[in-house]
């Protein structure tokens, strides 16, 4: 079956104006989603035919299942080994967060056995985060950018100031602001009252916060758009800049079985979970990189015109775990 025109009619923002990236976004998130499918299910690869999903880096169409934040929500958040109570939990994860490196968490699980409030030392921490780096390692993901934060008592040095923003966080009593909180836009303005924290990463910490059981708000309340999906956008309709970003995302959101269908794709879900204003975001950005390869003549605003990372496989897959309270049961133990 031929695929349909891209069309935004039916949608209060008809004057959108598609270009053929908007069509590869929907068929890139099928494709993602087949791979880890088959991935799962122990298939040898290649998973694909597509040369540029084969040769390079991509995070998987839900945000939840990509291999940093599985990790997040089954071995730092549902742990069963690790202290259950909410200020130990959201410690675990905005500690996590802050490097968002799986080596780095592992490192200091290794050294200071279980991560807990009570016998936090900020010089222990310190000490061996410094190691690390004198041995040539590197504590922060380059997912995205982590500011500096400027605060008393760090001489200038990055962690020791992220150090200090979680001890400020805790002083404060964050965790029972967060259990007080009533909507994901009051976690996210919480968060972003905090030093170095802005929209985009407050926006991402309260979506990792709300994988736990500590609060539990619709992730569909509202959105940020990170400089990623900006690009992307800007490559999927010809007068992006005519429209605000969130507002394209939800549009990609509510439009998402449509746009399958016309295009005649099998897309398959997370159970009966659609695609996530969180995802859809993610997804801008990915397709952001994918066009860099696959529709160059969209430059976008970023201009970029190379994918850095290429593929490498982290060994086998292991089966999805999915936040419990979504009651997702093929994924996780039910709530």
């Amino acid at each position: 079956m031929s695929a349909k025109n891209p069309t935004i009619s039916s949608n209060r923002l008809a004057g959108l104006r598609p270009t053929p990236v908007f069509d590869a976004y929907w068929r890139f998130a099928a494709e993602r989603q087949e791979i880890l499918f088959k991935r799962i299910s122990g298939q040898e690869g290649p998973w694909t035919d597509d040369p540029i999903l084969r040769q390079f880096r991509f995070t998987n169409a839900y945000r939840a299942t990509d291999r940093v934040s599985q990790y997040l929500i089954k071995h730092v958040i549902y742990n069963p080994y690790l202290d259950p109570s909410p200020i130990e939990t959201v410690f675990r994860t905005l500690l996590f967060k802050i490097f968002n490196k799986i080596e780095t968490w592992e490192v200091l699980t290794s050294q200071l056995g279980q991560i807990h409030t009570s016998t936090y030392n900020r010089s222990l921490y310190d000490r061996i985060l410094m190691q690390i780096m004198k041995n040539g390692g590197r504590i922060y993901s380059g997912a995205y950018i982590m500011p500096p934060v400027k605060m008393d008592g760090t001489d200038g040095v990055k962690h020791r100031g992220h150090l200090c923003l979680i001890e400020k966080m805790f002083s404060e009593n964050i965790t029972e602001s967060l259990i007080a909180s009533t909507s994901m836009k009051q976690i996210f303005n919480l968060l972003t009252s905090y030093p170095s924290i802005g929209p985009f990463l407050g926006y991402q910490l309260a979506i990792d916060i709300n994988y736990s059981t500590v609060v539990d708000h619709q992730e569909s309340e509202f959105v940020v758009a990170g400089p990623g999906a900006l690009d992307g956008i800007s490559k999927c309709f010809e007068n992006a800049n005519d429209h605000d970003p969130a507002d394209v995302i939800e549009l990609m959101c509510d439009r998402q079985e449509l746009e399958f269908e016309r295009l005649d794709l099998s897309f398959k879900p997370i159970g009966e979970r659609r695609l996530q204003l969180i995802d859809c975001q993610n997804l801008f950005c990915e397709i952001s990189k994918y066009s860099r390869v696959s529709h160059p003549e969209y430059a976008g605003t970023a201009g970029r015109i190379r994918i850095k990372q290429s593929f490498r496989q982290h060994g086998s897959l292991e089966p999805l775990f999915l936040p419990p309270k979504w009651n997702l049961t093929e994924f996780g133990a039910s709530a």
